[in-house]
């Protein structure tokens, strides 16, 4: 097969997934139902869109980052969309790194190995929203009002190496909670950005083997790493794959004291986590929630070619669970909050890192494609769920969870009533190219959007997204 058509059978490049051509700012935006006066902010969300169209192998991780974005203020909404100003995204194809397809090379003054998109994940730090890639990347600083690129942030020249994608911010010190990670040397990193910027702590983990983990948890004292028996490998990206599992390791937590110190390990039955629900202290335990990986039950599919194993890998398919750690003790248990399959989970950020009852997942067509149909709302305590399903032919995004706020002498304060007071917005794209931001009841999941808002253009199939309290 040439070049020329090999990406007419990549399922991440068509329909949903398909890259939009236009960077637009949109405002007065037609809307169905009511914008709730109580809401104000700015909705987020992350993922890849390839500024020209990919001629060899494209893994869908490679595609340019782009920041779609939707504000609210006195019932009204207006939306944006803006490339992410990566390094590589300036140099428009001619940066010397490539995709994850093809092998990794090191490039001069560079700290990655491939090309670094900023297209994973979205965190609010410092009054300005951070764009971050899921290979451990330079994170790129945004402005939250008009997502123009502002730097790539190096928290003034003091970051060491890079930031790997779920970075955490802690509500209450406004602290920035981040590790790293390397594809071949056995090691792990651990770092704090306090509030205005300036690195306060980094160190070095060591472990068996090189890893390639996801995510991490983060309490109030502690950051939760993982050690998880995949690996990256050269053999995978041959089998069009990029990452092997070795199934006879254990999966191991190491619970590491923010403020620096050695890690203390706790191993479980082998598992793989793409995304922690969250994490918190009770007494003597440290407990992290998370949704761990079940096989997904489907069988490649012949009609995507050289893409087939790909997109298995990324037919994600996972359950909620709980992980507790004593930390006196050194006993660890596992508990298992539902069997029913979902992901991306989210949970109001006021309480990131404290005991939360409450978090928004989102739940997948029956399809090998990356496609949300609907969300389910979890009680963490009892394991009871309430469900919003999309129209049919209609498929949502990460939402985020955005409390209900008062104006007060100029600023926004909260006035949510209990941790579920607010609303999910997320936005949502139909088979016929149409997309809209949706506006949901956190505490009425099962009622129809208070709010629609028509979008100009579609919102193509992505990643992270983020809510920013009164940008």
């Amino acid at each position: 097969m040439s070049q020329t058509n090999i990406n007419d059978l990549n399922p991440y490049l068509h329909g949903l997934f398909a890259p939009v051509e236009k960077e637009v700012a949109v405002g007065a935006l037609e809307v169905v139902g009511e914008i709730p006066r109580d809401l104000h902010g700015g909705y987020f969300r992350n993922g890849p869109n390839p500024q020209t169209p990919p001629t060899g192998m494209h893994h869908w991780f490679d595609g340019d980052g782009m920041i779609h974005g939707v504000w609210f203020e006195n019932g009204k909404a207006r939306y944006a969309n803006r490339y992410v100003g990566t390094q590589d995204f300036k140099e428009n194809g001619a940066s010397p790194l490539t995709g994850i397809f093809d092998p990794s090379h090191d490039a001069p003054g560079r700290k990655v190995h491939y090309r670094d998109t900023a297209n994973t994940d979205l965190v609010y730090h410092n009054g300005q929203l951070l764009a971050l890639w899921y290979i451990s990347g330079q994170p790129v600083a945004v402005d939250a009002e008009t997502l123009e690129t502002i730097r790539t942030e190096t928290f003034s020249g003091k970051l060491p190496k890079n930031i790997s994608a779920h970075s955490k911010v802690d509500p209450e010190t406004g602290e920035l909670v981040f590790f790293d990670y390397a594809l071949y040397e056995p090691k792990m990193w651990t770092g704090t950005v306090s509030a205005t910027g300036a690195l306060t702590q980094f160190q070095e983990i060591d472990l068996p083997g090189p890893r390639l983990p996801h995510d991490m948890g983060m309490t109030e004292n502690y950051i939760i790493l993982h050690d998880l028996p995949v690996v990256f490998s050269e053999q995978a990206i041959r089998n069009r794959m990029w990452q092997i599992h070795v199934a006879d390791q254990p999966t191991r937590f190491g619970v590491v004291p923010r403020k620096g110190g050695d890690p203390t390990w706790f191993e479980f039955p082998t598992c793989y986590i793409y995304h922690v629900i969250n994490a918190w202290e009770d007494g003597d335990d440290v407990v992290m929630a998370a949704c761990k990986m079940v096989p997904n039950g489907l069988k490649p599919d012949a009609k995507f070619g050289p893409y087939a194993a790909m997109a298995d890998v990324l037919a994600l398919r996972a359950q909620p669970f709980l992980w507790r750690m004593n930390m006196k003790t050194g006993e660890g248990r596992e508990e298992q909050i539902d069997d029913a399959v979902s992901e991306f989970p989210v949970v109001n950020n006021a309480y990131a890192g404290r005991k939360t009852k409450y978090s928004y997942h989102v739940i997948f067509d029956d399809c090998v494609e990356q496609r949300f149909s609907g969300l389910v709302k979890y009680d963490l305590e009892t394991g009871a769920s309430t469900r919003h399903d999309f129209p049919e032919g209609v498929f949502g995004s990460e939402p985020a969870f955005a409390p209900r706020v008062r104006k007060r002498a100029g600023h926004d304060a909260s006035n949510a009533d209990g941790e579920d007071d607010g609303y999910l917005i997320t936005f949502t794209a139909d088979l016929g190219g149409a997309s809209e931001a949706h506006i949901i009841d956190a505490q009425n999941l099962t009622a129809p959007p208070l709010a629609r808002i028509k979008l100009p253009q579609r919102v193509p199939a992505g990643f992270h997204g983020v809510w920013a309290q009164g940008v």
